[in-house]
C-alpha cells in the first residue's frame, strides 16, 4: 500500500531545496526535545546571553528532563502536568523516550542517516528503481560514491549494535483494554486473530479493528470487531483520529479506552495514534521488517548484500515520504500532535519498537543482528479447519485416488484466468497427477468442462485442505505459505507482487521447492517440471521434517508472551489527558513556523 501511495510523490522532491535547511538538520536532538520545557522567563534571558550559554542551559535541561521522561511508560514522552504540548516535537523522538534509546545502547538507523545531507537523501532515491511487482530495486552501483558513504554509516551502525537490554519474563500483567489495528488481506488478519483470542484468555479486554470485509470472520472468532476504512487514505483518516482506540463498542455502546497498541507496520497511524493517547506500542508482522545485513527488504531487490541493511531504510523512506502529507494533516488537524517536519529522517521505522515476528525460526532464523527488543515467535495459526464440514462429493473425490496436489492463488487477480487454468491441467496430464483448482478472487478453474483428475473448489479452509494434499503451487502469501509447511507440503510458489518473492525464496533455500516461478513467466513447462521436483522423495522427507519442527511450536502463546515482557514495568497505564491548548507560548509558536517553512513548500504538510 505504502510503496502505490509514494509513488506519486516522487515528482515532489525535483527541486528540494537543499541549502535551505542545512543548518536547521544540524540542530541536535537534545536542543529540540527539551524546547518545551524552556520557561518564557528563561527564554528572554537567554535572548541576550551568548549561543554557548544558551545551549548549555539546554543540555543542563536534557538531563533533568530525562531523569523523570515516561516513568511507568518507558517508551514513550509524555508532557509534564500542566504544562503544554510542545508544537514541534524533536524529529526523531516523536513517541519513544529517550531512556528507552539509552538501554538499546544502539543508534537508530535514522538518527545514523541524518548525518548525510539533504541533498545526499534526497540522492538515495538514484539508487531506486520501482518494480511493476510492487517491489523496488536497490542498485549500489548507480551511485557508487553515495552507496560507498551509506556503507560508512551501516558499519558505524553494526560496531554498535551490541544491546544491554535485559528482558525479564513477566508472570503475570494486569488487565488492560488492547485495540489490534491491522491493515491488509484476510491472511494478514488472521494471525492476528489467534494472538487476540489468546490475550482474552489471559482476561485482557480486546478489540480488532480492522477493514469491515472481515466483520463476520472477527466476530466469529468471538473477538470484538471494529472498523477500519478500506481506502488507505480514509483508513489513514479514521486511525488518525482515533476512534478505533477510543470509541464505545458500536454494537453494546460498552465504554473502551485503549492501554496498549498492537499492530502491524502497513497500519501507517499506529504510532501517532499511540503517542496521542500515550501508550505502548508493540508490533507484529509476518514479514521482516527490521533492518538486517542477513537479507534485503522483502519489497526491495538488491543485487549487491553490502546493500541488504539500506533496503530497509529505502523502503522506509519511500513509504514515509509517499504518505507524509496524510499523516502530518491528521496529526496536526485530528490528533492535535506536531507535524514532522519534511527534512525529518522520520520514517516510519519500528527498529526501536518492540517487534515480533510470526514465522517458524527454523523457516527464517533470527538474524545475529536483531537486538532482544526483536522476537521471532513461530506461526500463529487459528485453526480454522476443526470445526469444517467439506462437501461429500469433495471427499468421495479425494478418496478414490492418491493424494491430488493443490492450485489456488487467494485473492491475488489474474489478467488471463482461463490461461492460468490451461497451463494448471494441461501441467497435470503432463505429470499424470490430480489436482485441486481453488478460484479464489482470480476465476481460477473456469471450465466448460471438467476433468476427472482435476477437482473446483469455491472455498476451504487450509489447514484441514492441505494435509489432503500432496504438493502445493500458490502465490506465496505468508499464512498460505505457513499452513502449507505446518501440513509437511512441498511448495511451489508463484507470485505476483511484495513479499510472495521473498517466501519463495526461502521455500527454495531450504530445499522445500523449486525456485519461485512469477506468474508471468507461468508456463507448461516450468510447472511441470517443479511439479516433478516437489514429488521426489527427499524434498517430501525435508518438508516432513520442518511440519515435526512447526508442531512443536505455540507461536500464539510466545507471541503473548513478547507482549506481555515488553510492556512498561509500572501497570496499569496512567491515561493522559487528551486536551491540548491551543495558545501555544512563543518558542513553541517559532517552531510551529519553522515546521510550516521546511515542509509547505515541499508538500509534506
Amino acid at each position: 500500500m505504502g510503496l502505490n501511495i509514494c509513488l506519486t510523490s516522487m515528482e515532489s522532491l525535483e527541486g528540494f531545496d537543499c541549502k535551505r535547511k542545512k543548518d536547521l538538520s544540524q540542530m541536535s536532538n537534545d536542543e529540540l526535545v527539551t524546547l518545551d520545557n524552556i520557561s518564557q522567563d528563561e527564554l528572554e534571558s537567554t535572548s541576550s546571553e551568548k549561543e554557548e550559554n544558551w545551549r548549555e542551559n539546554l543540555e543542563q535541561k536534557s538531563s533533568e528532563v530525562n531523569s523523570t521522561a515516561g516513568v511507568g511508560l518507558d517508551h514513550f514522552i509524555l508532557e509534564p502536568t500542566g504544562t503544554e504540548r510542545n508544537l514541534l516535537v524533536a524529529d526523531h523522538e516523536i513517541i519513544f523516550s529517550r531512556s528507552m534509546m539509552e538501554k538499546c545502547d544502539s543508534p537508530r538507523q535514522d538518527l545514523i542517516l541524518d548525518r548525510l545531507s539533504e541533498c545526499e537523501k534526497q540522492k538515495l532515491f538514484n539508487l531506486v528503481k520501482i518494480q511493476s511487482d510492487g517491489t523496488v530495486k536497490v542498485d549500489l552501483e548507480k551511485d557508487a560514491p553515495l552507496a560507498s558513504e551509506l556503507l560508512k554509516f551501516q558499519s558505524f551502525e553494526e560496531s554498535t549494535m551490541s544491546g544491554t537490554i535485559i528482558s525479564e519474563s513477566k508472570k503475570s500483567a494486569p488487565w488492560l483494554q488492547i485495540v489490534i489495528l491491522v491493515v491488509g488481506t484476510r491472511g494478514d488478519v488472521q494471525p492476528f486473530l489467534a494472538i487476540a483470542k489468546k490475550l482474552q484468555e489471559y482476561g485482557h479486554c480486546v478489540r480488532l479493528a480492522t477493514h469491515a470485509d472481515f466483520d463476520t470472520f472477527v466476530k466469529s472468532a468471538g473477538v470484538n470487531f471494529y472498523p477500519l476504512g478500506g481506502d488507505p487514505r480514509a483508513l489513514a483518516e479514521y486511525m488518525a483520529r482515533n476512534k478505533a482506540c477510543i470509541s464505545p463498542d458500536l454494537e453494546t455502546g460498552v465504554p473502551f479506552r485503549a492501554q496498549a497498541i498492537i499492530s502491524n507496520p502497513t497500519a501507517c497511524g499506529h504510532t501517532h495514534v499511540a503517542e496521542a493517547l500515550g501508550v505502548p506500542l508493540h508490533i507484529f508482522f509476518t514479514m521482516p521488517w527490521t533492518p538486517t545485513y542477513e537479507f534485503s527488504h522483502p519489497l526491495a531487490r538488491v543485487p549487491q548484500s553490502a546493500g541488504y541493511w539500506l533496503s530497509y531504510i529505502i523502503v522506509d523512506l519511500l513509504i514515509w515520504w509517499g504518505i507524509r502529507g496524510i499523516i502530518n494533516d491528521f496529526r496536526k488537524r485530528k490528533l492535535k500532535l506536531a507535524p514532522i517536519a519534511y527534512f525529518s529522517m522520520y520514517s516510519g521505522s519500528i527498529s526501536h519498537l518492540p517487534t515480533g515476528y510470526m514465522w517458524s525460526p527454523h523457516v527464517v532464523p533470527k538474524p545475529s543482528d536483531w537486538g532482544p527488543l526483536v522476537d521471532v515467535v513461530g506461526y500463529c495459526f487459528l485453526n480454522l479447519g476443526s470445526k469444517y464440514q467439506p462437501q461429500e462429493d469433495f471427499v468421495r473425490w479425494i478418496q478414490k485416488g492418491p493424494k491430488p496436489l493443490y492450485f489456488g492463488f487467494g485473492s491475488m487477480p489474474l489478467d488471463d484466468p482461463k490461461r492460468t487454468t490451461d497451463v494448471i491441467v494441461e501441467a497435470l496430464k503432463d505429470t499424470g497427477q490430480r489436482g485441486i483448482i481453488d478460484r479464489g478472487w482470480g476465476n481460477l478453474g473456469n471450465l466448460a468442462e471438467v476433468p476427472d483428475n482435476v477437482f473446483v473448489l469455491e472455498e476451504c479452509p487450509h489447514d484441514w485442505l492441505f494435509p489432503q494434499c500432496s504438493a502445493l503451487v500458490h502465490h506465496g502469501g505468508a499464512g498460505t505459505t505457513a499452513t502449507g509447511l505446518k501440513a509437511g507440503c512441498p511448495t511451489t510458489i508463484v507470485p505476483f507482487f511484495g513479499d510472495q518473492f521473498f517466501w519463495g525464496d526461502r521455500i527454495n533455500q531450504k530445499g522445500l521447492g523449486p525456485a519461485p516461478i512469477p506468474i508471468s513467466q507461468l508456463s507448461l513447462e516450468n510447472l511441470s517440471n517443479s511439479i516433478k521436483f516437489m514429488l521426489q522423495p527427499e524434498v517430501k522427507s525435508r518438508a516432513m521434517e520442518v511440519a515435526k519442527l512447526i508442531e512443536n511450536e505455540d507461536g500464539v502463546t510466545a507471541a503473548v508472551d513478547s507482549f506481555h515482557r515488553h510492556l512498561p514495568p509500572e501497570l496499569p497505564l496512567p491515561i493522559p489527558s487528551a486536551v491540548v491548548d491551543d495558545h501555544a507560548n512563543p518558542l513553541q509558536w517559532f517552531f510551529l513556523q519553522l515546521a510550516k517553512f521546511c515542509t509547505l513548500p515541499c508538500g509534506g504538510v
